[in-house]
């Protein structure tokens, strides 16, 4: 486990597992609020397989610096390609779930020769809200303002809403409290400026650069990337296979852990 730093004054952290091997390792990008620790599970079986396995904190997340700045798509794809430089990573599979997963394809479509398969969990990556060209999800502009507003005024409310309402069945009460926890050592800075990226962020134009094998994990009652974004997404990709889990919503790696791992596991071995 390391800081790595991606810009002067801004540090990234890291845990690096497992051994190295010929296959080229897999990369662990977590969604809003959230730390390489949401990737416990998935960690401990693919370094079982023999993956060398690399997790991030996102800037602003965990236990990386939290600037008050950086924190567009790009940014954090700049982000992202800094670590691999840094590790010596020339070629990777790169796994993005939810807002990691808009970041993991913008990386995929800037530096295909450095993403040797991608996989989207709980994302449809090109877009988290409505647009002409993609007419899945909520508008934009309300959206953006009615979560910068309850951030604003209770961020531990705001946080709590919104993890609790990604779930497809009944949590329980420990995962999301653990949930909670990991959000809110986010500072509301960050948080804003993730909510604000994540909604206006549009990478439609990125879908010709994409041509990688993908696959998509998606639950078929997330409230959040929905499962008819990710139909739509896996009809405009060049090679990809797409899983719909039932009754799952927004968080595969906690509602269906099972699955998740059988697919990532027969995706990166092939």
């Amino acid at each position: 486990m390391t800081l790595i730093e991606v810009e002067p004054g801004v540090r990234v952290f890291i845990q690096d597992l497992g051994t190295p091997s010929t296959r080229p390792p897999v990369v662990l990008v977590p969604g809003f609020g959230m730390t390489h620790e949401a990737w416990d599970r998935q960690v401990r079986v693919l370094c079982a397989a023999g993956h060398r396995v690399i997790a991030i904190d996102q800037r602003g997340h965990g236990r990386s610096d939290k600037p008050l700045t950086g924190y567009d798509a790009q940014g954090l794809s700049d982000d992202l390609m800094a670590v691999l430089d840094a590790l010596g990573v020339e070629r990777c599979s790169l796994v993005g779930w939810s807002f990691g997963g808009q970041v993991a394809f913008r990386t995929a479509a800037a530096a295909p020769n450095r993403v040797h398969r991608l996989v989207l969990v709980g994302s449809n990556a090109v877009r988290a809200s409505r647009s002409e060209a993609f007419p899945f999800g909520a508008p934009p502009g309300p959206t953006i303002a009615a979560m910068v507003d309850l951030e604003t005024r209770d961020r531990f409310a705001a946080r709590r809403t919104t993890i609790a309402g990604g779930f497809g069945t009944e949590p329980s009460p420990a995962l999301v409290d653990w949930m909670v926890a990991q959000s809110l050592q986010m500072p509301s800075w960050a948080a804003v400026a993730c909510y604000r990226s994540m909604l206006s962020a549009d990478l439609v134009d990125d879908l010709p650069a994409v041509t990688m094998p993908v696959l998509q994990v998606i639950g078929e009652d997330d409230p959040v990337h929905s499962a008819r974004g990710a139909r739509w997404l896996a009809e405009h990709l060049a090679d990809t296979r797409l899983l719909a889990i039932p009754a799952c919503g927004h968080y595969p790696m906690f509602e269906a852990p099972a699955a998740l791992d059988e697919h990532l596991l027969e995706f990166l071995a092939d």
